[in-house]
């Protein structure tokens, strides 16, 4: 067994990757760890002497790819790490250190920043129909996220950003698949990934099995990595996974009677957003709520 296992997924990002690596390799010192990177179904392939390289010929999503990580992994902790990421100073040692003296801690995560060194949003709470009403329609509001914790509390295109719940150690529902320190005592309770879910919305489903267990998640900001974001997918991609994915997610824990008042409130969000952005930025955007108020 080492100290922690990093699995880290290439999807035809092989440079992005690359430079994970390196960052990683730079920046930690007094730890014994290893790095896992699963090719997911990628026509441009990574190549390293440094890392363990399991190859899928198809692309089996971000849950099967990781779990295949998981199946690999000899970590004490496991660290699931998005390929467009950074690492800076030797933050991966000391977030160990950090969990080995709060064993009730399950998952932490640090803060995500952009390339040019502004907050991402790096979790939430679970998403409740209450939660999930706010999201669709007021969440904008200054003030609402005091009353009501969000979902996901970054707003970007809002002039309340939502970036205060990030400025302080929290402890959250979730945290981002971007980067996510589990303990595998956790992992192991659970049984890792949902496969049924193909991207986004699964590190949700999760944590809430590991947090029903009785672990901790946590958000700690005195450490950071730079998120570039989005490198592998369209506007789009993301927009109707999510919505898919609380669908799923839906299904799977809450109350039978609480899943077509889901989905009303999914539409409701999607017409507002058809609107909002057709006038705001124009009719592609438009035509992405307009597949996600048909899927909803």
């Amino acid at each position: 067994m080492v100290d922690l296992s990093i699995i880290i997924i290439n999807y035809n990002t092989p440079g992005l990757a690359q430079a994970c690596l390196e960052s990683i390799i730079k920046q930690t010192k007094n730890l014994d760890y290893e790095m896992i990177v699963v090719d997911n179904g990628s026509t441009k392939k990574i190549k390293s002497s440094k890392a363990k390289i399991i190859e899928s010929k198809v692309n089996l999503g971000f849950a099967g790819a990781n779990n295949c990580g998981i199946r690999e992994a000899r970590g004490k902790y496991l660290l699931f790490l998005n390929s467009d990421t950074l690492i800076h100073d030797n933050l991966l040692k000391e977030m160990v250190n950090w969990m080995e003296v709060h064993p009730k801690v399950g998952v932490a995560s640090c803060a995500l920043k952009n390339p040019d060194g502004t907050q991402q949003g790096t979790g939430g709470y679970f998403p409740t129909l209450l939660r999930v009403f706010s999201w669709m329609t007021i969440q904008d509001i200054p003030g609402v996220d005091i009353i009501i914790k969000p979902f996901h509390p970054m707003k970007s295109k809002s002039f309340a950003k939502g970036t205060g719940l990030y400025k302080k150690a929290r402890e959250l529902d979730w945290v981002m698949g971007a980067f996510a320190l589990v303990r595998r005592q956790a992992l192991e309770q659970v049984g890792g990934f949902d496969e049924e879910y193909h991207m986004y919305t699964e590190e949700v489903d999760l944590f809430y099995r590991i947090k029903q267990k009785g672990w901790q998640i946590w958000y700690l900001p005195a450490w950071n990595i730079t998120h570039i974001g989005a490198a592998s997918s369209t506007a789009e991609f993301p927009i109707l996974q999510e919505y898919k994915g609380i669908k799923r997610f839906y299904k799977k824990f809450y109350p039978k009677w609480q899943y077509p008042i889901l989905r009303l409130l999914l539409r409701i969000g999607a017409l507002g957003r058809i609107v909002l952005f057709g006038i705001l930025e124009g009719r592609r955007s438009a035509k992405i709520y307009v597949k996600a108020f048909r899927e909803a």
